[in-house]
């Protein structure tokens, strides 16, 4: 019950004083070819470097260019300014200053010119969006992606983020675009005003919802504001300080817990909430509310024996939401030993129990028992200490599973993109199967730990009979990948770039020799280019 979840919560939000010296890299926007020029290494590199490079096929290029000196020293001439370091291979400098005298370098006359872009060591203090890069510091004449990858700066949710892996899932542009959430909770104070969700609502994202208790439209004018702390481990956002897992769904607020009271009336206003969601279409139901004990109505409380799986009228709703193909995820409580409370006791929910920042079992969590017809809780996720926003706009770190749940509700939510034509019950059943302790599962971390990239890929797998692309899998991989080609073709050549676009590997494979060790690659990112007689594809792949 959220009276209950809320009891151990606490929000530490904090206020941070900027330190006056800060490091960051200043990246510049052109090298002086005209000095250099590309075709005339032996002006910038002494011969030995140039027969390594040809002995190995190392193309010498833009990047081998030394950096602009007079750009450095108009840099060391800036007001506050250091040079600590530079790199050619980056075309930056790195510098020391306060905030304000860093940030100055890309108004200041003598500097903006050839400024691109400031990266501070202190990620919360990127205020300013990266420009494209010159097209003659690009390397994308040596492959063609076609995917479009996706780079958040996590801020205070990269923790919580990284711990389930959907940050790789966001990588690969699967950030909840066209999942539908609807969010079942208490108070949505400020969702439709405050910045965390600007983003959100210029994208057309928010769909309002309804107040159950209220009776009313105005799902944002009722007090409180756990929803609204809920809402934003999903789809907050704020520029390099928090990212939720899902920041491109799209979601309905739904009000069904009276705040006033306890009364298993919220039940019923529960269902008929997911009856609405049901019928708007709603993809997934988040719900971090729980019901057993009523402490003004003693007599209506459930036993421990009721939590069944069938018995209490929210479970019961739950299991028909998932009949009706809604894929429902659930807090599983804060009462620790005493178990979970419905509808977390449902089969045919995804229960999430909480750990806390390290992986480790969150004593507030509830545990299963033998009393729920399956394995509860099913997974966890990080949620204590876990990154909030409340409805003050302020970023902050609050308690309970009622956060765990929706972190990774969002989560899924990008699986779901990756994987549109997969059941609830397939999605399901692979984010179990990808839990950390997946064959040891106990009452405290269920399956425990969740991977959704891992998730991803082994729903990917199951598919590449049905696909008559080139597909690479599996991915990420530690030792070996292998190719899948369509069956109008031959032979591929397949060619592995890192992300400096150094070709770095090269096989040819055909449909009986498609196995391609990659032992020797270092751990990382690389783009992957498989090449054909009527095709190109590129691929993002992660060496483990």
């Amino acid at each position: 019950m959220l009276r209950r979840f809320l009891i151990l919560s606490f929000l530490a939000f904090q206020f941070f004083t900027f330190a006056q010296q800060e490091d960051a890299w200043v990246y510049l926007t052109d090298k002086p070819t005209n000095i250099y020029p590309v075709n005339n290494p032996s002006a910038f590199l002494m011969q030995k470097a140039i027969d390594r490079k040809a002995k190995h096929g190392v193309t010498i290029d833009v990047r081998d260019v030394p950096v602009n000196e007079s750009y450095i020293t108009t840099l060391k001439n800036a007001t506050g300014i250091t040079v600590m370091a530079k790199s050619k291979w980056f075309n930056a400098v790195h510098v020391r200053g306060t905030e304000t005298n860093i940030n100055d370098l890309l108004t200041n006359p003598a500097t903006s010119s050839f400024v691109d872009r400031i990266d501070f060591a202190d990620k919360s203090l990127n205020i300013t969006k990266n420009s494209n890069e010159k097209e003659v510091l690009k390397t994308k004449d040596k492959f063609t992606v076609e995917n479009t990858f996706v780079n958040f700066t996590y801020g205070n949710t990269q923790n919580q983020v990284e711990m389930i892996n959907v940050d790789d899932l966001h990588v690969a542009d699967y950030t909840g675009s066209g999942v539908t959430i609807a969010v079942l909770d208490s108070g949505f104070e400020n969702v439709d005003t405050m910045g965390a969700f600007q983003r959100l609502r210029d994208a057309g994202n928010l769909m309002g919802g309804y107040d159950f208790v209220n009776r009313n439209a105005n799902v944002y004018a009722s007090p409180g504001d756990h929803g609204t702390q809920v809402l934003s481990t999903m789809a907050g956002y704020v520029l390099n300080n928090f990212v939720g897992t899902a920041p491109d769904a799209t979601y309905y607020l739904f009000k069904t817990e009276d705040n006033n009271d306890e009364n298993p009336v919220e039940e019923s206003y529960w269902v008929e909430a997911a009856e609405r969601a049901d019928s708007l279409g709603v993809d997934i139901i988040n719900t971090s509310l729980g019901y057993k004990d009523f402490p003004n109505y003693p007599n209506y409380d459930y036993t421990t024996a009721e939590m069944d799986g069938n018995t209490t009228f929210i479970t019961k709703g739950t299991n028909i939401a998932f009949e009706k193909g809604l894929l429902l995820v659930t807090s599983a409580g804060n009462e620790g030993s005493a178990g979970v409370s419905g509808p977390a006791d449902s089969e045919y929910t995804l229960t999430i129990g909480a750990v806390n920042s390290a992986g480790g079992y969150a004593t507030f969590s509830s545990v299963g028992n033998g009393f729920q017809p399956s394995q509860k809780p099913d997974v966890v996720a990080q949620g204590q200490a876990s990154a909030v926003i409340n409805s003050s706009n302020v970023i902050g770190a609050n308690n309970g599973t009622s956060f765990s749940s929706p972190i990774l509700a969002g989560g899924i939510a990008c699986l779901m993109q990756a994987l549109p034509n997969k059941t609830n019950a397939e999605i399901m059943q692979v984010v179990r199967e990808s839990g950390s302790q997946f064959s040891t599962p106990d009452y405290q971390l269920g399956y425990g730990i969740p991977d959704l990239w891992s998730a991803f890929n082994a729903l990917s797998i199951d598919d590449l009979e049905n696909d008559n692309n080139i597909s690479i899998y599996p991915n990420p991989s530690k030792a070996v990948v292998f190719v899948k080609m369509p069956s109008n073709e031959d032979k591929l050549t397949i060619m592995f770039f890192d992300i400096l676009g150094k070709q770095v590997l090269q096989r040819f494979i055909n449909s009986t020799d498609n196995k391609i060790d990659i032992a020797t690659l270092s751990k990382g990112i690389y783009i992957i280019n498989a090449t054909s007689k009527n095709s190109v594809k590129s691929f993002k792949f992660i060496k483990n």
